[in-house]
């Protein structure tokens, strides 16, 4: 069986990832803040088509934002599972040798938990990509409203 440390190593390196995403979610909610914001005092054309957009990407990050949230606390609650484990190990093997069951469900309930966590962080990722299409749709619309012509003449 896979030690409790070696399990503990992997949900901190996840927890640290997860939580860079987190993070990009952040900064990608800042932008979309500060192009609303360009919308309302009139400085960027086809508000109305922005503003929809805007609307569905908000929405999804949003939803990204929950399932990160989440995978993090089931991240956090392995963590503590395998720690448990560790320890009852630790205690079992000194002390509680009839106990010894109890640090290999914990071992096993932090397992789940991990699992659980990767669930999360896989529909997360499912959303990341609905977020960039909805960024590409958005870029081929505004593209497609520059005038053939202009073009032309910069080439």
């Amino acid at each position: 069986m896979i030690t409790p440390a070696v399990m503990i190593t992997a949900c901190a390196s996840l927890i640290f990832s997860t939580a860079n995403r987190l993070g990009r979610i952040f900064d990608r909610v800042n932008l979309l803040k500060a192009e609303v914001e360009g919308i309302l005092i009139g400085k960027l054309p086809y508000p109305a088509e922005r503003m929809e957009s805007l609307g569905k990407q908000l929405r999804v990050q949003r939803i990204r934002a929950i399932l990160i949230q989440r995978s993090m606390a089931f991240l956090y609650t392995a963590t503590s599972l395998f720690v448990l484990s560790s320890l009852g190990f630790a205690f079992s093997s000194a002390l509680f040798h009839e106990y010894s069951w109890v640090a290999t469900f914990a071992a096993l309930a932090g397992g789940l938990f991990l699992f659980l966590a990767s669930i999360f962080l896989l529909y997360e990722s499912r959303y990341n990509l609905k977020f960039i299409n909805g960024l590409i749709d958005l870029t081929e619309f505004l593209g497609a409203q520059i005038p053939n012509e202009n073009l032309t003449k910069k080439s």
